[in-house]
Order: C-alpha cells, then structure tokens, then sequence
C-alpha cells in the first residue's frame, strides 16, 4: 500500500515537472495579462528578462529596479512622468524561481533574487544591496503567497515572533511587472541566511575552534547535499519507526557546493551529538532551550503542517562561542488553518504529533523524534508553560494578532494592490491547493483567519496557558519588580490585565497587600485556577 503511494506521488512530481517545463518558456503569465499599475502605496519591483525563459534550478542574468518613495508615499510606474522617485536598486540580479510545493503547485510563481554587480555571462559577482528599508544582503526571495489568499501569513507569523527569536527574517509587500506585465503582489523577504544583519555566522574553517563553527542546516527533503539523521521518528507512544526514513538534514551554511570534507563530517558528528543528546537527558546542553520553545509556539500556533519536519533552520556557532543549536522561522503560508490535509485546518491538534498520520500516509518527511521527548519532559513542558503565557501577556495577545492582521490588510487595500492581484490572478472564488476555506472575497479570507486564530488561541490556552498569581509585570514571576509595577498602576489610577491580584475586579491598595502577602508567602509558583 505504501508502494503504491509513493508511486503515485511519483507520477504526480513527474507530471507536475512536465507541466512546469512546458509553460516555463511563457514564464507563467498570468490570467489577466492586462492589469494596469499606474501608482501604489507599495514599492514596485521592475524585472526585465527581455522573454528569456526563467529557471528553476540555475540562475539567468535579468535586470531589476525598484522603487520605493518610502512609507505613507505613493509610488509611480511612470518615472519619466514622476521625477525625482527614489530608486533602491537599478541594475542586474541573478534570477531563477524558488521552492518546492510553493513552485509545483502555484501558478503564481516565487522567485531567488540576488544582485550582482554585471551579468553572470560576465562573471558577474554577488552585491549586496537594501531593498525597502531593509538592511543589506545579497539573496532575496521574491515571495508569492499564491496559496495564502490573506497574502499575509508568512509575514503574520515573521511578525509576532520577531520580539522572542534571535533572528526572524522581514519581508515588504511590493508589485512586480516581469517584462512590463503586471505580476500582482509579492513579498520582498529576507532569507534565513548567513548575513551580517541576518544570522551572522562566520565562515568556519577546517580545523580547530574555526572547525566548530558557523553552520546553518536544515531539516528538509533530500533533494540537496545533506545527509540522514541516524535516528527514526517516534510515533505518539515514544516507539521509533524502525526502518522507516529518518529525517534528512541539508547543508545550508556552507551549502553542498562549498562545505569542505572536514565541515561535513563535524557538522554531521555534531547533529548527531545533539540528537543522542535527547536520549541521555541533557539536550540543553546541546540546545537552546528557549529557541525551540519559541520555534515550537510560532509553530503550533500557526498550525503549520509543514513544521518542525521542512524547512526547519538550526544554526550553531563555534564552540567558544555557544555550541548549541538554535532555531528561525521559514515558510508557514500554510499555516492559520490553511492546509485541507494531515489536519492543518484543526484548532485543537499539535501539530508535533503529526507522524502517525505522516507514516500510515507514506509520508518519508517526519517528525524528528527530539520533539516528542521534549514534550514528554516536565522541565521542557513547564518552560513551555511559562513563555507560552509570558507571550500571551504581550506579542501574541488577542488584540495584538488581530492589530498585525489588520494592519497587513489596510496595507494591501487601501490602494487596491489586492484588487488588482486577485485581477490578475482571479483565485478567490476558486479552490488553490490546499485551501480548506475558500472565501469569495478578500474580507472574508481576512475574517476566517482571525476567527481562526482566537479558535486556536483557545485551544493553546487551555493546554498551556499558566498565570502566575501576583505576576502584574507578565515576566512569568512575582518579584519586587511587581509590587513597583502595582504601586505605579494604583497611584495612576490604572490597571492592567494582571493587576487585580486578590481578584476583587478592581486595581487598589488592596491588591499590593495581596501581593506582599504572596512574595512573603514565598508563593511565587502559584497559578490562577
């Protein structure tokens, strides 16, 4: 059974790789090929291949301008008629498209974008360049959200995660024409990558404390340089998947055409290290605790059914450095209920206890066991417990999700770049792999994920959210630091939602004397019932 279902998979691929190869030649027009852009609120990107056919696999010399008047500024397709536009970049890109299911199975296509200083044919070399007021790099990714009619889950889930994570990658809407044809809206987002505004990381060396540090893998398909962990998947009892396939790790920093010999085995002894690390009980020595706890949230919350098992960047640095792995964000426009298949549309599942479903499906990408022994450890789960309220107190409060979505949304309509798209690319009545909503209209697909996402926000809550009694400044203790906080609130007359400790529905004097009573009390780990 599971033969046949991965060979039909198979014939899926090849077909959809047929399709592809067949219609690359057009560079996969849109629909409507004759939507006007005169102005827009959003940078616009010009790209230029004078019809050449754009690759999948290998890059092609093409041009790219762009321009962005700033923030709250309108910007002009016409720069001869508006003068004096401010122009981010003029000049040649190497281009190719991106992904996989985001290229498979999207009309609308992603795009790898990187500068460079004269044409590849040229030997042209990588330039770093700013785009959008973000800080300069030299690779780009040219989003689509072909899948996501919101346009803005990605960037939703970049957004509230930023605050906790080391490093979240930014992305900016724009409007792309591609030989003068309008391409509808994209996101101009940064890469998990090694950049100095990004990740950072140092070029490691080939021995010594160079040798440990830095890399950047990533748990994905094995369609790139990599290798295979040496440890099966779990299902939800905590028994391994004996001979079934293990998770594939790809070099990402280095990547497979530049990591040395001497890299590739350290780097692939270290995951191994870490892994092991899980069965002996002192992973956090070998992991940042806090990072995956912070992967795991934005994760679960999205309910991405992608997560943890694709595009799952971990990064280390060098031993003298910090030699535990840690964790960023990537790819969760599937996410927010909005995946047909393996549950993604649910408000009440984890998405870590996703590998019984994946087996029994065929599915080779699980997974890593790591994640089930990390929710199955008090100490794991009781951090969890603590950051997952801490976040509720701020970045992923109810009104502060529903303000980012907002604000996403006021950005693309308020001068009809969604309109346009969706002229473009007339999708919003129609089913798109894997919608498991399909709206109509673009204020409906706004309306479903928020009540989405308060469905799900119930669902975490019920399971981790953990308030700690007394704690009125939401650092997930109750420390001096409260009783100033109080006294500040009580004396300005206000209040906060932790700020009525002896639960009398009000913020008084009363409520400092309940908290003295519970630091003196030494109560600092009681909860709310």
């Amino acid at each position: 059974m599971k033969r046949t279902r991965r060979f039909c998979t198979l014939l899926l691929t090849i077909a959809a790789m047929l399709t592809a190869m067949a219609q690359e030649a057009g560079n996969y027009k849109p629909d409507k090929r004759n939507v006007q852009l005169d102005s827009t609120n959003l940078p616009i990107v010009f790209i230029e291949v004078n019809g050449t056919m754009i690759q999948k696999d290998d890059y092609i010399t093409a041009r790219m301008k762009v321009v962005n008047n700033g923030e709250g500024k309108m910007n002009y397709r016409d720069t001869v008629a508006h003068p004096g536009q401010q122009i981010d970049y003029d000049g040649y890109i190497a281009l190719k498209y991106r992904g996989s299911s985001s290229f498979y199975n999207a009309d609308k296509k992603p795009y790898t974008i990187r500068p460079i200083d004269k044409p590849l044919e040229e030997n042209g070399k990588k330039q770093k360049v700013a785009f959008m007021g973000m800080p300069k790099d030299n690779n780009w990714a040219l989003l689509s959200a072909y899948a996501d009619k919101t346009l803005m889950r990605d960037l939703l889930s970049f957004i509230l995660a930023r605050p906790y994570m080391e490093y979240v990658p930014q992305g900016r809407y724009c409007e792309m024409l591609l030989d003068g044809m309008y391409y509808g809206v994209f996101i101009m987002c940064e890469k998990v990558t090694k950049g100095k505004y990004r990740l950072n990381l140092e070029e490691p060396g080939d021995e010594g404390d160079e040798l440990t540090g830095d890399y950047l893998v990533e748990v994905d398909r094995s369609d790139e340089p990599g290798f295979r962990s040496d440890f099966s998947p779990y299902n939800n009892s905590g028994r391994p998947y004996k001979g079934y396939y293990t998770p594939y790790i790809k070099f990402a920093e280095p990547d497979g055409d530049e990591i040395t010999t001497n890299q590739m085995a350290y780097i692939q002894q270290a995951f191994h290290d870490m892994e092991a690390s899980f069965l002996t009980g002192n992973y956090a020595e070998f992991v940042d605790v806090t990072s995956m706890i912070d992967y795991q949230i934005a994760t679960e919350l999205a309910h991405n059914v992608d997560g943890y098992r694709l595009s799952t960047n971990l990064y280390k640095r060098r031993d003298s450095k910090d030699k535990r792995f840690k964790t960023s964000l990537w790819d969760l426009n599937l996410g927010w209920g909005n995946a047909d298949y393996y549950y993604g549309s649910n408000t009440n599942t984890w998405i870590y206890q996703l590998n019984p479903t994946l087996y029994s499906r065929g599915d080779e990408q699980m997974v890593p066991f790591w994640w089930y022994v990390m929710n199955h450890d008090k100490t794991y789960i009781k951090a969890l417990e603590r950051r997952w309220t801490l976040c509720r107190y701020g970045g992923y409060s109810n009104e502060r999700i529903n303000a980012v979505i907002d604000s996403l949304a006021l950005t693309l309509t308020c001068n009809d770049a969604v309109t346009r798209n969706y002229k473009a690319w007339p999708r919003l009545s129609t089913y798109v792999w894997p919608n498991s909503y399909v709206g109509g209209t673009y204020a409906n697909e706004v309306a479903h994920l928020k009540q989405w996402a308060s469905q799900r926000l119930q669902a975490m809550d019920r399971t981790l959210y953990k308030p700690v009694k007394g704690d009125v400044n939401g650092d997930g203790e109750v420390s001096v630091a409260d009783i100033t906080m109080l006294v500040s609130l009580v004396l300005a007359q206000k209040s906060n939602p932790r700020s009525d400790v002896n639960e009398d529905t009000e913020t008084s004097i009363a409520d400092i004397s309940a908290l003295v009573g519970i630091l003196t009390n030494d109560s600092s780990t009681a909860t709310v019932n």
